[in-house]
């Protein structure tokens, strides 16, 4: 914003000590060009003032999507207009940023991890809003005024520039199964310059995907999390050893999915099939072998209608029982213990999806899809695993990422093979 009035104020500038020596139409011509600049400045400004009307949305398919407003200033034929705001205030990231404010020192107690954070608090610009961040709902109902069968988000809390293939494979994936879809990318460090370049592969081939700079107290406003934030920005309460970027990520989609509905999904994903039958869906990762009845949930992929009413109290439990010391406790642990007690919930017709659907491949099992076969047991078990995956009732393939970023993807691997089937933009991932 500053950026315009500023050049605006140049061209002004220009023109008064040019005034003697042009002619009148040079005068007309300036005076128009000054005008556009100074109703377009504040056409932007104004933009940050919408208000979300959250029972007012369209279903697609099996989603259901806030019904946008038709705002004409960012129209789907110049994407890159869409990022106009972000990349006059989200400079380029630093290649030497290494320094997170959120990740806690090792070994301090309660009460010094307090102080520490407390101290943090002024750089923590996640948890307030900026200028940017204002303009948040705007943004997004530009975006998706170009048209969505399904929306989808992520959420990205690291630096732009490890944002890796791997990443980027979940996206590709995802298009794939959804090529009129929407994307958005929750994060402040990908709504930038490299972020944009990171997602061009994508726009130029026409997919709709957009990053975008979040705005946490109107996220959280009217909510049960409200009272957590404020608690959090007073500086009084403990946000635990774990890193609170990781608490803030549950905390977001959370947040999203309530005041925009959609599908949510991790980042360390392969998507095979097509997600818009699932309804209020989310995933069990593990079950009891004799009851065949869910023991553990997992938040990495949720399908929720906007406003539904189990995801405020997956909020209110966040808000209340907040625990920065456990890890997942806020997160998988989380939905299990809630749909464990009010799933059952007359209204809510939930659907808890087997493991097959999103995570076919335990966590210490993920490594042998990475590995080519050796004989022909070995090829004859790939060929196995593929037709399981790709024709049964597998929807995607959570990665495990931790565990897997590093393994190298051989060729002729089950994930080799995955990627070349279900990719659009196909970059050499399998050399990551």
């Amino acid at each position: 914003m500053v950026a315009k009035r500023l050049t605006s104020q140049k061209t002004f500038n220009y023109w008064l000590k040019s005034r003697t020596t042009k002619s009148p139409t040079f005068y007309a011509l300036a005076f128009v060009a000054i005008f556009f600049l100074i109703y377009a400045d504040n056409i932007f400004s104004d933009s940050s003032s919408q208000s979300i009307d959250l029972a007012s949305y369209e279903k697609v398919g099996e989603f259901e999507i806030p019904q946008t407003e038709k705002l004409t200033l960012l129209t789907s034929t110049n994407t890159s207009v869409i990022y106009q705001l972000s990349l006059q205030e989200n400079e380029e990231e630093s290649d030497t940023e290494n320094h997170d404010p959120l990740i806690p020192p090792e070994n301090i107690s309660r009460e010094e991890r307090i102080a520490w954070f407390r101290r943090q608090l002024p750089e923590l610009e996640i948890l307030t809003s900026s200028s940017l961040s204002q303009q948040f709902h705007s943004r997004i109902l530009n975006f998706l005024n170009q048209g969505c069968s399904v929306l989808f988000h992520i959420i990205w809390m690291s630096p732009a520039k490890s944002f890796g293939k791997r990443e980027f494979l979940t996206m590709d994936t995802l298009f794939k199964a959804h090529p009129q879809g929407c994307l958005l990318i929750i994060s402040r460090s990908m709504d930038s310059r490299r972020g944009y370049r990171i997602l061009k592969p994508l726009l130029d081939r026409g997919m709709k995907v957009f990053a975008i700079t979040p705005d946490l107290p109107f996220l959280v406003k009217d909510t049960p999390l409200e009272a957590w934030l404020e608690g959090m920005n007073s500086g009084t309460k403990d946000p635990g050893h774990i890193p609170l970027s990781q608490n803030l990520s549950n905390l977001i989609r959370l947040a999203m999915l309530y005041k925009y509905g959609g599908g949510y999904m991790d980042t360390d994903l392969i998507i095979l099939k097509d997600f818009t039958e699932l309804r209020n869906a989310i995933g069990a990762q593990s079950i009891d072998s004799v009851t065949r009845k869910w023991t553990r949930l997992n938040n990495a992929i949720m399908i929720f209608d906007i406003n539904h009413p189990i995801l405020l109290d997956f909020m209110q439990e966040f808000a209340s029982r907040f625990d920065g010391n456990r890890w997942g406790f806020n997160g998988p642990y989380l939905v299990s213990r809630v749909i464990e007690k009010l799933g059952s919930t007359p209204g809510y017709n939930l659907t808890i999806m087997p493991p097959k659907a999103f995570y076919p491949v335990d966590w210490h099992r993920i490594g042998r899809l990475y590995k080519k076969p050796e004989n022909e047991i070995q090829s004859t078990w790939v060929e196995s695993k593929l037709n399981e995956l790709n024709e049964g009732e597998t929807y995607a393939v959570h990665l495990w990422n931790k565990l897997t970023r590093d393994l190298v993807i051989e060729e002729g691997s089950v994930m080799a093979r995955l990627i070349s089937d279900h990719c659009v933009v196909c970059s050499h991932i399998t050399k990551a």
